[in-house]
Order: structure tokens, then C-alpha cells, then sequence
């Protein structure tokens, strides 16, 4: 929604600070995939996060999106280097709350403090969070902070992105960054924190059950000797003797296009990572791949009635439009009331480091496109927080779609 009236919160964000018109997404438009790239500045063929269920073929390790162990392993983590752990390098503390990946052990280092992810994190643990980082921020303690929620994206699996129950969930998110907005003046820090909010992607409506796309009707599922995900993006490891004969028969399938590691568009920055497999199957927008509608469940709603088990879904061509996310930042380092033009995830990385005086890594973002929402693009930012330490940053990742 434009109006930003019903939403006192994010109305104060905007006008104090800067908003870009949308975010374009990495491909795939998932979680995992763009967590990363927002972090690194790197697309997802360089840091090989490729997608939030993932298979390495060497070692028969699989990453499951969530708290399974193999998914800790670094060696789905260490194909670049992400902003806390450059940070944490250089001596500064960084506290993350429930935030995936703040757990794991990546080039050695963890961050300071790690609220572990759970699924879901209440309003309550976000503005518990909140709190608490802008303690540690003030006393010195951390240089950066950084918060994930949740709440919409799964509100928004559930019900549809337009949905009562997505439009409550931001009212409530609202509420959170009117108590963030009240927090920094009591504790006067407006002219030692930038803020900076984005979201790993946005969501399109599902008809759910209607457009389907069973995999079972044109191959045999016995030649397939590993399919991860359902849904927009799935990956498949054909037999090796039987390839050729699931590459054709899925080439003739309709409202879906079946890439050759080689084929993936070069436009989607994608092929060329560690994990990407021999088959990717992309659907188009508001199709949903799986093996067969039979194996997709249903769960029940209030009154105990068997409900669509899905309504909105991401991870689709991350030029689709509904896909786009948002970015919006306040602070001593940006400009006022400013709406500027797109950019996309790989960008958001430089200008963090900008920000929080951190020489940025080799990355895939274009500075001319976020230099303009600074006050100034000259000198890397040294201004202190509390007690001259760097800069602060609260990066709050919203999971949703994009709603100002």
C-alpha cells in the first residue's frame, strides 16, 4: 500500500529517511538464496547459496531450509564471506537475533551474540530484540546489529499476500517500528544509528490445487534419483542413464521451462554455482511443480476445516513483478524523504559497508545506484555511535511482499 497513513510506524521511517520504488530480488526469489546475496553483494553463482533446499553431490550432504545439522555445515556457507563475519574479522561485535546463518561456524568466525532462528519468531521476540540490540549498539557492546521476522511471510504462505491476515501482520510489524522509532529518541541516538530495513523477496497469489504441475504425468519418477523443493523452483538429479530421456520429456511440458545447467539463463546469475543441479525446473508465475497433487497437504483453519495448505508462494523469475521487494534506510548517513529509483539485492551490501566504515569485498553491486541515497558518497563513514564506537545497523528482514 502507498498510504502510508495506517501505518504511523513506517510512515515516520520514510519521511526521515529513504525508500527505493522496489528491490529486485536474486534468482531464485527465495530465502536462503538472497539472504546471501544481501549479505555478500554477491550473486548466487558466486556464493553458490543456491536455493533453500540444496544438494552437494561430493560429500551427499543435503541443505534443508530450517535447524537440520547438516545445513550448519560451512561448506554451504564459505563460498563468500558475508558482512559479519568481515566485521567480526576486523575486532567489531556484531549481534544478530534469530537471524538463519548467524549460527554457523563460517571461515572460523561466528558473531558475537546469536539469538538462534526458531520458525516464526513472535512480535514479542521482536521488540524484545529490538531492545536489546539498541542496548548493545548504545553501550558499544556491537557495531552491528541484525534482526529477521518473519511473521508476514508465513501469514502470507498461508493465507495470500493480500489477504486480512497478511494486512493484520503488518499492522502489527507497524507497531514494532513505532516502538523502534520512540526507542532511538529516548535513548538519543538519532544522530548515531542507521537504520536500514529490507526484504529477501516478495510473494505472488497461488490458486491453490488449480495449477498444478504433476511431474508424475510425463516421467517416471524411478529415473529420478533426487528431487528437491516443490513449488516455483525445483532441482532434479536424473539417473544418469536416464537424463536425456527426463530432459525431453519435461522440454514439452506447458506453463514450465526445464533449464540444462547450461541453459539457465545468463540473466539470472545462477548457473555457474556449486550446487546448482543438472535439471532446474522453473514454473511459471502461480504454477507449482511437484511430483503429484497427492502428495501436497492440506492443513485445517480455525474451525478444524480442511484449508488450502498454501495460498501465496516466491521463488519465481526474479524479474516477475510480484517478486520485488522493498529497501528503506534512516539515519545520520542518508538522506531525508527521499524516493529513489530501484536497485537490486546485490547493492543493498556496499551500502552497508559504506555505512558502517567497512571496505567493502569484491561483489557483483553497483554503487552509482545506491550512492545517491547518501548524504554524501565521498569517505567511508567513521561516525561513532555511543561512546565513539562505529556505526550502528539494524537490519530488520521482512520475508513478504512488498507493502509501502
Amino acid at each position: 500500500m502507498d498510504d502510508l497513513n495506517a501505518l504511523p510506524g513506517f510512515r515516520e521511517l520514510v519521511s526521515n529517511g529513504v525508500k527505493v520504488d522496489y528491490m529486485t530480488p536474486d534468482f531464485p526469489s527465495l530465502s536462503y538464496p538472497n539472504y546471501y546475496s544481501l549479505m555478500t553483494g554477491r550473486y548466487c553463482a558466486e556464493h553458490h547459496m543456491t536455493g533453500n533446499y540444496m544438494y552437494d553431490e561430493v560429500s551427499n550432504k543435503e541443505f534443508l531450509i530450517g535447524t537440520n545439522a547438516d545445513s550448519r555445515l560451512p561448506l554451504w556457507w564459505e563460498g563468500s564471506e558475508p558482512l559479519w563475519v568481515t566485521l567480526q574479522k576486523q575486532g567489531k561485535k556484531v549481534f544478530m537475533y534469530y537471524w538463519p546463518g548467524c549460527e554457523v561456524e563460517i571461515f572460523g568466525v561466528r558473531p558475537s551474540f546469536c539469538e538462534e532462528y526458531v520458525y516464526n519468531p513472535s512480535e514479542k521476540n521482536l521488540t524484545d530484540s529490538i531492545r536489546n540490540a539498541l542496548h548493545v549498539l548504545k553501550s558499544g557492546e556491537a557495531a552491528m546489529a541484525a534482526i529477521y521476522y518473519e511473521n508476514i511471510d508465513v501469514e502470507g504462505h498461508h493465507h495470500g499476500p493480500d489477504s486480512q491476515e497478511v494486512k493484520m501482520a503488518v499492522k502489527h510489524l507497524d507497531a514494532a517500528m513505532e516502538t523502534l522509532n520512540k526507542e532511538i529518541k529516548g535513548r538519543q541516538m538519532e544522530e548515531q544509528l542507521n537504520v536500514v530495513l529490507f526484504s529477501d523477496h516478495g510473494m505472488t497469489k497461488l490458486q491453490w490445487m488449480e495449477k498444478v504441475i504433476e511431474l508424475e504425468k510425463y516421467i517416471n519418477m524411478s529415473d529420478i534419483k533426487k528431487m528437491l523443493d516443490r513449488g516455483p523452483v525445483v532441482s532434479l538429479w536424473p539417473e544418469e542413464n536416464r537424463y536425456q530421456h527426463v530432459y525431453s520429456a519435461l522440454s514439452q511440458v506447458s506453463n514450465m521451462k526445464v533449464y540444462s545447467r547450461q541453459e539457465v539463463p545468463e540473466r539470472f546469475y545462477f548457473k555457474g554455482g556449486r550446487f546448482v543441479p543438472p535439471l532446474t525446473l522453473v514454473a511459471e508465475p502461480g504454477w507449482f511443480i511437484a511430483e503429484n497433487r497427492v502428495s501436497l497437504p492440506y492443513w485445517k483453519n480455525d474451525s478444524g476445516e480442511a484449508s488450502a495448505w498454501q495460498n501465496g508462494w516466491h521463488g519465481y523469475d526474479n524479474e516477475f513483478i510480484d517478486m520485488r521487494g522493498f529497501f528503506l534506510a534512516k539515519g545520520p548517513d542518508f538522506k531525508r524523504d527521499l524516493r529513489a529509483a530501484p536497485i537490486r539485492a546485490v547493492d543493498v551490501y556496499n551500502l552497508m559497508c559504506r555505512t558502517l566504515g567497512v571496505d567493502p569485498l569484491p561483489n557483483n553491486g553497483s554503487w552509482s545506484r545506491v550512492e545517491y541515497l547518501l548524504r554524501s558518497s565521498g569517505a567511508l563513514s567513521r561516525r561513532p555511535a555511543l561512546l565513539s564506537y562505529s556505526v550502528g545497523l539494524i537490519g530488520v528482514l521482512l520475508a513478504l511482499i512488498e507493502f509501502i
